[in-house]
């Protein structure tokens, strides 16, 4: 039995995967987007800085864009792509249910997957009162008891920015911070206080932070920049180049290194914000849609000739 065939096949519902559904479905493109589960923020309980939706629940968007693709001709499938081999200009995509499909392009906007430390209560607290973004969160927060967790240039950086919403903002390094002298010095002019012991436990609301010395230091909210891994191992098995913190190289209008595949979203080096992954799916599916009429127009290019003859 013949694989059914999609122009394209969306791997991930994220804003970017959504939002590419929508410019591909009313390019009157034959879709088929794969939802995997929830977003990487969906504990948390509102995504912020989006454009006419500022304070919505994740879950809320997501609901809002699958309905937004209800007129279009775009199959939403509840599975995930677990195998993906290219024949000829198409590719077949093995889905988890045991189906195959056939796609003449795919898009990646499977997304990351964030390394936590392991920390009893770290992960509990993850999204809710442990946060990894100040301009997705700082605000609710404001003039508030704030910690900073990590070390290096990123929890510095991190911990001097807080300082715009919070006067009190103590940075955790978990251990010997190696801060520079000069940037000791900075955190110090703004106030900032630097514990370098390591931490053992979280727990509560508000936050109460037990350090290796049994001192406990509550706070209303830990923000923390994880490392983070591809959350599909697709792009890596396609041969899809990535660049040196694994995230999918893509040109300026989402194509990667393997021609006919595309990725979008927090999979590439974007920055990771709601707004930018959404837009970067509106990028990645107009370029999807100029292949496949470039290549309609060379596969038709003959009778097109003959017309005007």
């Amino acid at each position: 039995m013949a694989a059914e065939l999609y122009d394209v096949t969306i791997i991930g519902a994220g804003p970017a995967g959504l939002n590419a559904a929508l410019v591909l479905g009313r390019s009157r493109r034959r879709v088929l987007l794969l939802d995997g589960g929830p977003p990487r923020n969906a504990r948390t309980t509102a995504a912020h800085s989006v454009f006419t939706r500022d304070h919505s629940p994740p879950m809320t968007l997501k609901r809002l864009a699958l309905t937004d693709l209800e007129r279009y001709p775009v199959d939403v499938r509840q599975a995930e792509a677990t195998a993906v081999m290219v024949v000829g200009e198409c590719f077949d995509v093995r889905l988890s249910d045991g189906q195959l499909v056939r796609s003449r392009k795919l898009l990646l906007a499977s997304g990351l997957r964030d390394l936590l430390p392991d920390i009893p209560g770290f992960r509990d607290g993850w999204g809710r009162t442990v946060l990894h973004c100040p301009y997705c969160d700082a605000w609710e927060h404001q003039q508030q008891r704030l910690a900073v967790y990590g070390t290096g240039d990123a929890a510095h950086h991190m911990a001097l920015t807080l300082r715009l919403w919070s006067d009190e903002v103590t940075l955790l390094t978990g251990g010997p911070s190696g801060f520079s002298r000069e940037q000791c010095r900075d955190l110090a002019r703004l106030g900032v206080q630097v514990r370098e012991l390591p931490v053992t436990r979280l727990a509560g609301t508000p936050l109460c932070i037990t350090l290796d010395s049994g001192e406990q230091l509550v706070v209303d909210a830990l923000f923390y920049s994880p490392a983070q891994e591809q959350r599909s191992p697709l792009p890596a098995r396609l041969g899809c180049r990535l660049t040196a913190n694994g995230r999918v190289e893509v040109d300026d209008h989402g194509l990667t290194s393997v021609p006919g595949i595309y990725a979008a979203g927090d999979m590439t080096p974007s920055p990771q914000y709601v707004m930018n992954a959404a837009a970067s799916g509106v990028t990645a599916g107009i370029a999807i849609n100029t292949a496949l009429v470039h290549q309609e127009r060379v596969a038709q290019g003959a009778n097109f000739h003959k017309a005007g003859a």
